[in-house]
């Protein structure tokens, strides 16, 4: 399932979202609406993704965003040579909001 900045503004709630790290420069975003993750696209429907963290961190200020967090899958283990892990090895950082969505919503 996919969301666009519009319709995510439309909605009128706040919702946490998630910063997924993909490769060096690479991100993009989902939200959580009523317990689902959803996709982010630009108002095209896009997937959002930008090139760096600050750029993206940048782009979301607009959007009604309550949390936000950086998640990244580490290999760590595979560099030091650990066996593979039967769960994800995923780290999560939680990240400060700055928002300039509508001052209601807050």
């Amino acid at each position: 399932m996919k969301i666009s900045f519009k319709e995510l503004s439309a909605l009128g709630i706040l919702v946490p979202a998630v910063i997924h790290s993909l490769d060096q420069a690479l991100y993009q975003v989902t939200v959580v609406i009523d317990g689902e993750s959803v996709l982010l696209t630009d108002n095209s429907g896009v997937i959002f993704r930008r090139h760096s963290l600050e750029q993206t961190r940048e782009a979301l200020q607009v959007l009604p965003i309550e949390s936000l967090t950086l998640q990244q899958q580490s290999a760590y283990d595979e560099m030091i040579g650990q066996p593979m892990r039967e769960g994800a090895n995923t780290l999560e950082v939680s990240l400060a909001v700055d928002t300039l969505a509508d001052p209601v919503l807050h």
